[in-house]
């Protein structure tokens, strides 16, 4: 996938009057792009729209239109955007109540390194994490990481062959799967592949 550019961008007065569309639109195109591993993580499978977003959003709340601050922007997000030989995830770990996501938080240290997607026969796929920053400390792992799940060739062809794609996480604290993602989130991740 092609790498976010300035002329790419709406201008934040384009922005404000296309908001309301544009997001409909990404929200729509965002659903079959999430999956529930178990009761307490999403993964988000990034691409180019779904980051267009995040950069327009930011550059909305934080009111950026120099040239500069754009850059900026696009520096700090373009690496979420999948290369054709890989899928980008936004893993959230979600608890609804602070104490509880505390103590959670503590139990699940290293779960970003246990995440895995596999297609058919083919051999899991562990995730390399948070190649940005660290996201974890010596207490506790942090509530969102980045994950980069970088694809093997056997992989890419099992799914474009039509293959299921399984994913999930293999943590002691935290062990769930989705044995068969939904047919439509597969294609759609799947149509990321070059």
């Amino acid at each position: 996938m092609q790498k976010l550019a300035p002329a790419d961008l709406y201008s934040l007065e384009q922005y404000a009057r296309q908001r309301g569309e544009f997001r409909a639109q990404v929200l729509d195109h965002k659903r079959r792009r999430r999956i529930a591993v178990g009761p307490s993580t999403t993964w988000c499978f990034e691409d180019r729209l779904t980051i267009q977003y995040q950069v327009q959003e930011m550059l909305r709340a934080e009111r950026i239109f120099e040239p500069d601050g754009i850059a900026e922007e696009l520096e700090a997000y373009n690496p979420l955007i999948p290369d054709g030989r890989n899928w980008k995830v936004t893993l959230l770990i979600e608890f609804p109540e602070a104490e509880e996501r505390r103590v959670e938080l503590q139990k699940l240290k290293g779960i970003e390194n246990r995440c895995w997607v596999q297609a058919g026969g083919c051999a899991r796929v562990f995730a390399i994490a948070d190649e940005d920053l660290e996201r974890e400390n010596e207490e506790k792992t942090s509530a969102v990481h980045f994950l980069r799940f970088e694809l093997p060739p056997e992989t890419i062809s099992a799914l474009r062959a039509g293959s299921d794609l399984a994913l999930g996480v293999d943590h002691d604290q935290y062990r769930y799967a989705v044995d068969a993602v939904p047919r439509a989130v597969r294609d759609a991740l799947t149509a990321d592949l070059s």
